[in-house]
């Protein structure tokens, strides 16, 4: 993994010295779990009651480019004290595909925290989806009258003011050029070179591609035939290509056609950055090999061994830990009286991690206090330009506040015990064999799991405690942690 560290000390009795130490302590912490740092990001003197923090903005902006894996922190302190804040970066964060890690503390975070993001995240989601809907149903509308939807332009084909497809005089003859040269035998790699040297390139400005010269050969927009979803509509514009042409093309196509590699899967790891070695403490990252009748084995190997640290702790198969700490979840977790804590936990957290509100409510009481006094000095004959003037500065402030207040009460996106209870109730019903499932589970509840070769101690986010079990109490426990599989023997 490919990490950043970002530091972060405020103006209350810290100094220059404290973030070289949060820095000695990140750096120590990737190197004992093999994390590479790239970068650093560095606020002085700045709060983490607010974002307004330049060196904090531009790690969020550039975590788009997707340079970096992981946020690396002294504490979680560090990131943000503002809970709304937290979510809403983390969000946007975990969207490019980066985590945030704290150096120094084992629980990344409690249960309010995670389970505030996911909601935040799923609200989102949901108006995103309502959005969608909306789009969608516009664009069926389109569809039943055969207009174009937006995005780029099929080559060969132009938009007129109507949104209907007409034929584009200059790109068209190419298209059918295209087809007729490849029905009569010619390889489409010599086509191309021609097309090349000709200066045909496309809407773009880009030379013809192998893959784009393959999806123009099997686009039926070519036939004029209109197509959205299940909605399809012959001869609903100009033609380029006739029947005849169109199949004899296709035909060729499937007789050259050659059998695809198989697509190798991508593993995802689901205990990636949550799995800890219970001997040295370090990461547990995803491994896989083959042994000699060509198996696949995934596991999960303790980094310190992997790098022949002296650490003797042996791998556990992938699908047997996630299955087992998904159930222990299920089990656990998800039972009423827990789901009510959590509740009842994260709605007392959400009214006392409300900073900003509370800052402005003291600053406008502040302000009446001054227009008061100010008030009271002009009754008594106490009237100057300069207190004429610092009248209108204090109405133009108490204004301001007011808007700020009315602002921040709107934004408040409040989460009622009633909400929450039925967003985490609806987990208890999901299917244990997805791994979408699995995933949402693991990132919301899980905290941290230490693995020994006799128990596995897990740690939830809404509580501190961890808990212990032992693997003859987990179910399927005679799939006991086994060792990486060689290639001479299956493991």
């Amino acid at each position: 993994m490919k990490a950043v560290i970002y530091a972060r000390y405020s103006s209350d009795n810290q100094r220059e010295e404290s973030i070289e130490g949060q820095i000695r302590e990140s750096k120590a912490f990737a190197e004992r779990n093999s994390i590479t740092i790239v970068g650093s990001y560095i606020d002085r003197a700045l709060t983490a009651k607010t974002d307004n923090r330049p060196e904090f903005q531009r790690m969020i902006h550039e975590s788009s480019k997707r340079l970096f894996d992981v946020v690396v922190v002294w504490k979680l302190d560090r990131f943000a004290r503002n809970r709304y804040d937290s979510a809403h970066y983390k969000a946007i964060l975990r969207k490019n595909g980066v985590k945030v890690i704290s150096a120094t503390e084992n629980i990344s975070e409690g249960a309010e925290g995670i389970i505030l993001e996911a909601m935040l995240e799923g609200m989102a989601e949901y108006y995103s989806a309502e959005l969608s809907v909306k789009v969608k149903r516009g664009q069926t509308e389109n569809a039943l009258k055969a207009k174009a939807n937006g995005g780029a332009n099929a080559f060969g084909y132009t938009v007129d003011n109507e949104r209907h497809y007409q034929l584009d005089p200059i790109t068209a003859p190419v298209v059918r050029e295209m087809y007729e040269r490849y029905a009569d035998g010619e390889r489409v790699t010599e086509i191309l070179k021609d097309f090349t040297q000709r200066g045909i390139y496309t809407s773009k400005g880009e030379q013809l591609s192998l893959n784009s010269f393959r999806n123009i050969l099997c686009n039926r927009k070519y036939l004029g035939e209109y197509r959205y979803g299940e909605i399809v509509i012959p001869d609903a514009f100009p033609a380029i290509v006739s029947s005849e042409l169109f199949e004899r093309v296709q035909a060729r196509i499937q007789k050259n056609k050659r059998a695809p590699a198989r697509a190798k899967a991508a593993v995802e790891y689901l205990l990636t950055t949550k799995l800890f070695c219970g001997k040295c403490g370090t990461f547990m990252v995803g491994e896989s090999a083959t042994n000699r009748f060509k198996t696949t084995y995934n596991y999960y190997k303790c980094l310190s061994s992997k790098r022949k640290r002296g650490c003797t702790m042996k791998s556990v198969k992938k699908d047997w830990i996630e299955k087992a700490v998904v159930q222990d979840t299920v089990n656990y977790v998800l039972q009423d009286d827990v789901i009510k804590n959590i509740a009842k936990e994260l709605v007392a957290k959400q009214e006392q991690e409300d900073f900003v509100l509370p800052m402005l409510q003291q600053q406008l009481a502040d302000t009446e206090k001054g227009l008061e006094n100010l008030v009271n000095a002009i009754q008594q004959g106490m009237l100057t330009s300069a207190t004429k003037k610092r009248l209108e500065e204090l109405e133009a402030t108490k204004a301001d506040l007011e808007i700020k207040i009315l602002q921040a009460n709107l934004q408040k996106d409040f989460l009622t015990e009633e909400h929450i209870l039925l967003w985490i109730s609806r987990f208890k019903g999901g299917d244990a064999d997805s791994k979408n499932y699995q995933r949402t589970l693991i990132d919301i509840f899980v905290n941290a799991i230490y693995v020994y070769e006799d128990r596995i101690v897990f740690t939830y986010n809404f509580k501190s405690e961890s808990r212990t079990i032992s693997l003859v109490d987990i179910e399927c426990s005679d799939l006991t942690p086994c060792s990486p599989p060689s290639h001479k023997e299956p493991c």
